[in-house]
């Protein structure tokens, strides 16, 4: 299939699976014309690229995970005996940014408080 109707059926624009394609996320054949073909697995992997994104992770922590996941349902499974462990490092990195900008937000609403009619 062409670009335009993978990201019809994708609901992904063209623009941003030549960007996943230059991240080396998705990797379809090129025609001599220079057209990209994809195949039907293809459809399969742009809804798991936007699943990981939206689960907050970067397109080169996608590209490393990418293989070590599969379909399983509703939910994405991992294949690769070290996806786990590499994924709740991930977590964690992300659980310790969520507490800086918490942090951060106190503080701001602190000196917003302060800035308030009547409080000071």
């Amino acid at each position: 299939m062409r670009i335009g109707e993978l990201s019809r059926r994708t609901g992904v624009n063209e623009r941003l699976l030549r960007y996943y394609e230059k991240q080396g996320l998705l990797r379809p054949e090129r025609l001599p014309s220079g057209y990209r073909v994809y195949h039907e697995s293809d459809v399969g992997t742009v809804r798991r690229i936007r699943s990981l994104l939206a689960a907050g992770l970067s397109t080169a922590t996608i590209e490393q995970v990418l293989p070590c996941v599969r379909d399983d349902g509703e939910r994405l499974a991992p294949t690769c005996p070290d996806l786990v462990t590499a994924l709740l490092e991930q977590r964690a990195r992300m659980t310790s940014a969520i507490e800086e900008l918490e942090t951060s937000r106190s503080l701001l609403d602190t000196v917003i408080d302060a800035g308030r009619p009547g409080t000071g």
